[in-house]
């Protein structure tokens, strides 16, 4: 059973806005979504968020789930909680995939972040996002050789983990 969206794919867009999933990312939309069921179109969340977001971050049902927990922890009505309210709530959006595996991305959304004949998913494990290609190559890029690039020389980047997995001791 897939867990984790993981790789990358380059997938056309046609000019209605149709897009299809990646398939390995349409079996963990269908791991992690409660209601679904063989025949029943996998749900998820698309946060595009505000002017500084230059992609879309796909939540499943169970990581969105994951985080609406934790903005409930949160002081109701601070500031910091109005933030994440509006940044997860407001400016997001339900999807499914449809009976072919895709998925209509509107005209705001194409707009958002300059699309026109190809996307680019990239996997980050509990989520997964959508990007203008060119986008995508410049910021990733940039991002990389900035860790990466921060390491002693010979460092594994392997080093950068924590040395004990998430509920380890």
């Amino acid at each position: 059973m897939a867990r984790v969206f993981r790789g990358e794919f380059r997938q056309k867009v046609d000019g209605k806005g149709r897009v299809s999933i990646p398939a390995s990312f349409r079996r963990v939309l269908e791991a992690q979504d409660p209601d679904w069921e063989t025949g029943k179109r996998p749900r998820f969340i698309i946060v595009y968020g505000d002017d500084r977001r230059a992609h879309l971050e796909c939540f499943s049902v169970t990581a969105m789930e994951d985080v609406d927990a934790r903005v409930a922890r949160m002081q109701r009505g601070s500031p910091e909680r109005r933030v994440m309210e509006t940044l997860l709530y407001t400016l997001s959006t339900d999807a499914e995939v449809d009976e072919d595996g895709r998925i209509v991305l509107s005209q705001k959304l194409r707009d958002k972040l300059g699309l026109d004949a190809e996307v680019y998913f990239a996997g980050t494990a509990d989520t997964f996002q959508i990007w203008k290609p060119e986008t995508y190559e410049a910021r990733e890029k940039a991002r990389l050789d900035a860790v990466l690039g921060a390491l002693p020389e010979g460092a594994d980047e392997f080093s950068l983990l924590p040395d004990t997995p998430a509920g380890g001791d």
